[in-house]
């Protein structure tokens, strides 16, 4: 029975769904709209599902529609929506391109299912999950293992070609491409993809999809699904004669030639079995609870069954993807959104601690921000001022890897909402841009023995200078100079502040974080105009 049909949608639709969540992770110039997001995130499993337990609703039920799916046809989502497996695919296919002259020796050959390490892993990441926390959710969701690859891999990749030809082109005084200003990558973050990375391509080079059907939670629990699928891959025993070409070919490790057996809850539904097939060997059972033949009769294959030149063709004939080695590399520029050129004399000597760390706007509160958040990232890709960045040990042991706010790298736009418009889980909710200006993420506090204009005697004023809520004010000091005031009731914690002041090693104002969000009051002061003589050559 040829499905080659079945074989190309499949392969059109999962090219389609990685491509398209790539695209999310790379777009460091935002120019996707924001609405785009959850449309091609809304059949991602874990996220799908963590948003539906704090919100329920349709918009929320992407996980509902793979269960049914699944019971239906078995594991569609493994095989053509998760991002993951489609990368494991492309490794898969460089791998047989590489193993062609090899032969069929250095082929997918049939392995026992490791039941004990799968539900391991299931248990690994279900248990602590009903116990509170998401941690463990975070180290194994396929989609947010591809989003930490993708933002901290990837991006950087990117980015850095991009101002490699921005370079060469001014040279060429050519300005079709301009420069990304890139602060770099937290090594915790990278090296935590960089594991993962190797670790799924050396399993998908040499064993297919055997991290879908040890590693991944979300494969084990459709597979479990998918055993009472109505729709079953299987072996026709009069057709069938144990070649072994299907078995070569299977990703999954699950096809028994011997036995004539198909594993159907590690089959992730790619068709090449069928494509392959010399004889029209396999077909499709159908009926809840059907399951492949139990009695295991051993049948030698015959000479006729080798493998001859068209089929080597056929076995070899395979979509063609393209995979580029990664080479990390990365480079930091030495452009700073505050343009600040005060320069201090001495260092700053008060160490300042933060208690509680800062979470995005729309996050709600802490408790709320860290047990919804898959930390995949995708808030990290977007943000145009570079502060969302992975956490160390801010949140707590637990809370590794969840995006913070660092108002050492960046701060948080006032004009700006997106990480919460691109959240596919409920960790940061959307809110209207009022809103957002209005919510309070921590409040400012000031260090005045770290601040040059006491220990140096000079003007500054960086900090009032970017505040956008004008919660800090320049009052009347010694010497006719004017120090930092904070008002907290008008403080929204957006960090421009602290990542203004140019004290170091130490800042002379930070932010520190509200456990709870809450909301600002506007702050209706009138501003102090300064009078303009518009005469002068140079008013400004």
């Amino acid at each position: 029975m040829k499905v080659t049909a079945f074989k190309k949608i499949r392969v059109a639709v999962s090219l389609s769904f990685f491509l398209l969540t790539l695209s999310l992770f790379l777009d460091y110039r935002n120019i996707l709209p924001p609405s785009i997001y959850a449309k091609v995130l809304f059949l991602q499993f874990i996220p799908s599902f963590i948003k539906f337990i704090s919100v329920i609703g349709i918009g929320a039920a992407g996980f509902i529609v793979i269960l049914l799916f699944t019971l239906f046809s078995g594991r569609v989502y493994c095989s053509s929506i998760c991002p993951l497996g489609t990368f494991q695919d492309i490794v898969s296919f460089l791998s047989r391109k590489l193993k062609k002259k090899k032969r069929k020796r250095e082929f997918l050959r049939y392995e026992k299912e490791k039941k004990w390490w799968r539900y391991s892993f299931l248990a690994l990441a279900v248990v602590p999950f009903l116990g509170g926390t998401i941690f463990f959710i975070n180290l194994l969701d396929p989609y947010s293992s591809f989003g930490k690859i993708s933002s901290h891999l990837f991006r950087p990749l990117l980015i850095i070609a991009n101002n490699l030809i921005a370079f060469l082109f001014e040279k060429m005084n050519m300005y079709l491409v301009y420069p990304f200003e890139f602060k770099g990558v937290e090594i915790f973050s990278f090296s935590l993809a960089l594991i993962i990375f190797l670790v799924v391509v050396y399993l998908s080079f040499t064993k297919g999809r055997l991290y879908c059907n040890t590693v991944c939670p979300v494969g084990t629990l459709l597979g479990f699904v998918s055993k009472f699928a109505f729709v079953k891959i299987a072996i026709d025993e009069k057709k069938c004669k144990s070649c072994g070409i299907c078995e070569r070919v299977c990703k999954s490790n699950c096809i028994d030639k011997i036995n004539k057996t198909v594993d159907f809850d590690r089959c992730v539904s790619c068709f090449n079995c069928f494509d392959v097939c010399p004889t029209d060997g396999m077909k499709f059972e159908y009926g809840f609870f059907s399951s492949p033949k139990n009695d295991k009769v051993k049948i030698e294959a015959t000479p006729s069954c080798e493998l001859n030149e068209h089929d080597e063709k056929v076995l070899y004939s395979k979509r063609n993807f393209l995979f580029n080695t990664f080479v990390y590399a990365v480079g930091l520029t030495g452009i700073t959104l505050s343009q600040v050129k005060i320069t201090p004399k001495t260092k700053s000597k008060v160490a300042v601690f933060r208690k509680n760390p800062v979470t995005p706007p729309g996050s709600k509160s802490r408790t709320n921000f860290t047990q919804n958040c898959t930390a995949c990232h995708l808030c990290v890709s977007v943000c145009p001022t570079q502060v969302l960045q992975p956490a160390y040990l801010e949140y707590g042991l637990l809370g590794m890897f969840q995006p913070r706010m660092d108002f050492q790298t960046g701060f948080c736009n006032f004009e700006c909402k997106l990480c919460g418009d691109v959240c596919p889980t409920s960790a940061i909710s959307p809110i209207s841009l009022a809103e957002k200006k209005l919510k309070q993420l921590g409040k400012a506090k000031f260090v005045k023995d770290n601040c040059i204009v006491n220990t140096e005697n000079t003007d500054c004023g960086a900090c009032s200078e970017h505040c956008p809520t004008k919660a800090v004010n320049m009052v009347p000091y010694k010497n006719k100079l004017v120090i930092p005031e904070v008002k907290e009731e008008f403080c929204i914690g957006c960090g421009a502040c602290e990542f203004a002041c140019p004290t170091k090693p130490y800042k002379a104002i930070y932010v520190e974080g509200n456990p709870k969000h809450l909301t600002a009051k506007i702050n209706k002061e009138k501003k102090i105009e300064q009078k303009v003589d518009y005469k002068e050559e140079f008013p400004f």
